[in-house]
């Protein structure tokens, strides 16, 4: 029961929306693991440095600025004189750093524009000025960028105050959060450096591995990256070895099997060759042709694909010699593949799978059509049509059992042991492919093969 309310909190703690929206890849994963901590701590820092001493660094200068300029402004209240004046200017620049202005018959500004950090220049300075002040006053901190423009409504016209920004602001924290963003520029960078060589260990593995899947070697692959990915490059190149060595005693076994297997065919169809004809020899001719037959279909079965490495081949010559023999045995035959069209595959294994297809086509058919294009991903796709009675949608994938004949749907005269679609589909899928059966429109089966490019 523990488990199970642990299990619903976590639930509603990391909800499946925000699952979404987190990267899927390793390498965006641990970046998101390590800049994210460093982004967080410097917004924290920031934060503090904020709230704990560069705003209260600005109430200061907001308040000694605002008690100068109300100084200024008292002073020359006592004595609007313009001899006064004139010292008046003098001591603010001298003394306090601020020009000082006097328009006579003007009004203060009625519109105001606020500053991107309103809430930490023009808070302070609004709320010094109103405590220090009184007589209505207006003030611009974004008009000029090193200067504060505050203004002092007077009896006979206004006061100009302009000050310099950090006498206003503390001039300093731009910096400070210019060095902060910085530092997690180059700490981000270090970390992706670091985490992209290790990721790239890992890709190689994956790339190795798809490799083998589909039959490519890839003799100069090594360990790389972390130990623990090096001992998975290990592991791998161990049961890559085991795997190969397995494939290499199985063709060896199946090659001498062949051979044990078809001499003795060999004398059977010499003798009835030479033996006087009749019914029961013609009878027993057709047992030993059938018996070669299933021979020849378990031994492509079971051989595979071993012996053969991947190429570049292209795909039409391959299938134009594939319909020609359909053609032979009877069939119209209608065939569509670009020229140029390619694939990285092993040609005897898809000629194999390929014929397979288009011959059961043929078996059951009179008309197939056959087409080969490019598709997205880079992939190929070759479909198979025929006009035969076709397969129940709920037999597609029991028609790719080993030895599985679907005689109630199909020619039960037909010749094979019910091997040609597994082979089909384990030639496609060794490719990293697939083979899948539809309704075709033609009225009778399609067989659709994808290959990668």
């Amino acid at each position: 029961m523990a488990q199970v309310r642990l299990r619903r909190i976590g639930r509603m703690l990391w909800p499946r929306q925000l699952k979404r929206w987190l990267p899927r890849s390793l390498f965006g994963r641990s970046l998101l693991i390590i800049v994210l901590p460093i982004a967080l701590m410097q917004a924290a820092v920031t934060w503090a440095f904020f709230d704990a001493h560069w705003e209260t660094v600005t109430d200061r200068l907001a308040d000694s600025l605002a008690g100068d300029v109300a100084d200024l402004t008292q002073s020359y209240m006592t004595d609007p004189g313009a001899a006064h004046f004139v010292r008046l200017q003098q001591q603010a620049e001298r003394y306090m750093d601020l020009s000082l202005a006097l328009q006579p018959g003007k009004a203060l500004p009625t519109e105001r524009r606020r500053a991107f950090f309103a809430a930490q220049v023009d808070r302070p300075l609004r709320r010094a000025l109103a405590e220090r002040l009184e007589r209505p006053f207006w003030f611009d901190t974004t008009r000029y960028p090193a200067y504060v423009d505050i203004r002092v409504q007077l009896p006979d016209g206004v006061l100009r105050v302009l000050a310099p920004r950090d006498r206003a602001v503390a001039a300093q924290a731009g910096a400070f959060v210019m060095w902060l963003a910085g530092a997690t520029l180059l700490l981000s960078a270090v970390a992706v450096l670091f985490i992209r060589n290790q990721v790239r260990a890992i890709e190689r593995l994956a790339a190795a591995a798809e490799a083998f899947g589909r039959g490519v070697d890839v003799p100069n692959f090594r360990p790389h990256g972390a130990t623990e990915v090096r001992q998975a490059a290990s592991a791998f190149i161990a049961m890559k070895s085991r795997i190969q060595r397995y494939i290499d005693q199985r063709t060896a076994l199946l090659a001498s099997v062949s051979h044990d297997l078809r001499t003795p065919l060999t004398r059977l169809k010499l003798e009835l060759a030479l033996a006087r004809p009749s019914d029961r020899i013609r009878a027993m001719g057709r047992d030993v042709a059938e018996m070669e037959h299933m021979i020849d279909e378990y031994l492509a079965f079971a051989r595979g694909e071993a012996g053969e490495n991947a190429e570049a081949a292209a795909l039409r010559p391959l299938l134009v010699e594939i319909c020609d023999g359909a053609r032979r045995a009877g069939a119209e035959v209608e065939l569509d593949a670009d020229p140029a069209l390619t694939a990285v595959v092993r040609p005897n294994a898809v000629k194999r799978a390929m014929a397979n297809l288009v011959m059961n086509a043929a078996a059951h058919g009179g008309r197939l059509k056959v087409r080969a294009a490019a598709i997205a991903g880079g992939r190929v796709e070759i479909t198979v049509d025929d006009d035969g009675p076709g397969i129940p949608p709920e037999r597609y994938e029991d028609a790719f059992r080993p030895f599985q004949r679907l005689d109630e749907a199909r020619n039960q005269n037909a010749k094979g042991v019910g091997l040609g679609l597994a082979i089909a589909r384990d030639v496609a899928r060794g490719h990293g492919g697939d083979v899948i059966l539809a309704q075709s429109p033609l009225g009778g089966l399609r067989a659709t093969v994808t290959l990668p490019g």
